[in-house]
């Protein structure tokens, strides 16, 4: 009878195991799919306090887009510590008052700020910014031109380098002997002849910071900008000191001042007059020199010629024979040639200035490269002369050279 009952409760003992092992197979996939869930949830999470970062930048970002704009002015006078003078961008003077956050030592008159619409209370200081025609155009790497690529020049090389680089160098000799060293030369000579070239090799040769602007780039439009930008060529050239301002072309803005003018002369002359004012004001220029270049100094305005403003006027002649020979052997030296009769070059190119010597150089190559060689013979020289000599003669006289320093 026993042996009845174990052997019909033996299928429900069976079946028991079996639901239990589904029971936990299902368990553990559940945990499996809980703990993946999980893992999900948390990348979830962080994708999105990802974006809600990103949603609370653009809501900044749409913040500041809807800011109304801010004026800019400048500081003349601080009164106290909430109230001060400053001289919008439109020229206007206000009485306004100071955000307290701001620092106090910073406060100075001429401090360029940022002004509320509204009620024109100083927001915040703005660090002085150049014009970019005069910071960043403008100034230019460490030349590197030598003294010894300057050929034909050496009486204006030593007259320069005393000018310009002995008192940068040196400034303890002009102190023993107790003068004032030179602010500045002026560089006068044809198209061509090297005045450029001079200032590039002696602003390599002071590790100064050379500062080049074209007279043009000073005469403006509106009635004071180019007095500004002169100001602030002059003040970024004392921030970068030791430097060399080169201004070339200088006739364009240094004309000669006539009792009948128009509008744009009288900018033209306001220029000037900063010019002069930046060449022999209160303020002592000390490390800083200056280059200027013309090709007519004939029309060179009498106050920007006398002593103490540009102590030396330093001709730049049309190369002579010898000057000649020297720029040839300077401009041939890296051509491969041959034969090459430098001294009938020579007679062959009288009355060209230094920069038709190197056109010649380089017709000569490009005849060469046309006929398939690699070595520049006499030959190419005399063909590129020839040519030089053509287009030479397609232009008038009078603007010529030698026409204007006959």
């Amino acid at each position: 009878m026993g042996t009845e009952v174990e052997r019909n409760a033996n299928p429900i003992s069976s079946s028991t195991d079996e639901d239990l092992k589904e029971l936990e197979a299902d368990y553990a996939k559940l945990r499996e799919e809980t703990e993946q869930l999980i893992i999900e949830r948390t990348e979830l999470d962080s994708e999105l306090r990802t974006v809600r970062k990103k949603v609370e930048r653009l809501e900044e970002n749409v913040n500041l887009l809807k800011m109304p704009p801010l004026i800019i002015g400048h500081l003349q006078d601080v009164l106290d510590h909430e109230r001060a003078i400053v001289r919008s961008s439109n020229g206007t003077v206000f009485q306004v008052s100071l955000n307290q956050r701001l620092d106090p030592e910073k406060m100075k008159p001429g401090t360029r700020v940022a002004l509320n619409q509204d009620t024109l209370s100083v927001i915040e200081i703005l660090h002085e910014a150049w014009d970019p025609m005069v910071s960043g155009a403008e100034m230019v790497e460490k030349p590197e031109i030598t003294y010894d690529e300057v050929a034909g020049l050496s009486e204006q090389v030593e007259s320069v380098r005393e000018a310009i680089e002995l008192p940068l160098v040196k400034p303890e000799l002009f102190a023993k002997v107790g003068i004032t060293p030179p602010k500045g030369v002026l560089l006068v000579g044809p198209p061509g002849c090297g005045k450029t070239l001079l200032a590039k090799a002696v602003a390599n040769h002071t590790d100064a910071t050379f500062i080049r602007m074209v007279g043009s780039e000073l005469a403006q439009k509106y009635i004071g900008e180019g007095g500004r930008m002169v100001r602030e060529l002059f003040s970024l050239a004392k921030e970068k000191a030791p430097s060399i301002i080169f201004l070339d072309e200088i006739d364009a803005i240094g004309a000669k001042r006539l009792d009948g003018s128009t509008s744009g002369d009288r900018e033209v002359q306001r220029t000037l007059m900063q010019l002069l004012a930046e060449l022999d004001g209160f303020d002592a220029l000390n490390d800083v020199k200056i280059i200027a270049a013309t090709n007519r100094p004939d029309i060179l305005d009498d106050a920007l010629l006398r002593p103490g403003r540009f102590d030396r006027v330093i001709d730049i002649p049309l190369p002579d024979d010898e000057s000649r020979e020297e720029i040839l052997k300077v401009h041939l030296e890296n051509i491969n040639t041959k034969k090459v009769q430098l001294r009938r070059v020579v007679e062959k190119t009288q009355g060209y200035s230094g920069a038709e010597l190197k056109a010649t150089c380089v017709e000569a190559g490009m005849i060469a490269i046309r006929d398939g060689r690699s070595v520049v013979v006499h030959s190419d020289l005399m063909a590129a002369v020839t040519r030089l000599d053509k287009k030479r003669s397609q232009g008038s006289q009078n603007s010529s050279p030698e026409a204007l320093y006959s």
